[in-house]
């Protein structure tokens, strides 16, 4: 197994950490707008919920994709 993939897994897990504990320590209200987009989709009746975030999730994969390609790009 490659040393790199040992790195690459403690940076993520550190960056998980951070972005956790900015929202738990309140910065999540400056995230209040994620999830709420338009084309997210969302119906709520009696005893029934439904929400499916599409928008909000093209938007997380494409930040993903940005970054991994960042990475590759300088590592």
């Amino acid at each position: 197994m490659n040393p790199q993939f040992g790195k690459f897994f403690i940076i993520a897990g550190i960056a998980l950490l951070a972005v956790g504990a900015f929202i738990w320590l309140g910065g999540g209200s400056l995230l209040s707008w994620f999830g709420r987009l338009p084309g997210d989709i969302r119906v709520e009746r009696p005893g029934f919920r439904l929400y499916v975030p599409l928008v909000s999730m093209l938007l997380v994969s494409l930040l993903i994709s940005l970054i991994m390609w960042l990475v590759r790009r300088l590592g």
